[in-house]
């Protein structure tokens, strides 16, 4: 039983780069050219610096969760398969 694990492409991947870097260079270049304290500016940085940490991080626990499901799932299956394979050997 083996599923279908779609690949992603390298195009995708450099877009997605690319639009990474894009927004980080748009969110320093929002805070450097804000008009405030040098403490706020700090502030806003650190903030923004948590948000793409936080978003990674919670992307890599979903992800991770579904992985450890579908292994389970994998598991699972097999041990019915077992089971009913032995009942089906013990009919006959």
């Amino acid at each position: 039983m083996t599923t279908y694990a779609p690949k992603v492409s390298n195009a995708w991947n450099l877009f997605t780069y690319f639009m990474f870097g894009t927004a980080a260079v748009m969110m320093a270049g929002g805070i450097w050219s804000l008009d405030a304290s040098f403490s706020a500016k700090g502030y806003y940085a650190m903030s923004a610096l948590m948000l793409v940490y936080t978003t990674a991080s919670i992307t890599k626990v979903l992800r991770d969760k579904e992985e450890s499901d579908r292994i389970y799932n994998k598991i699972e299956d097999a041990k019915t398969e077992r089971l009913l394979a032995e009942a089906s050997r013990d009919e006959y």
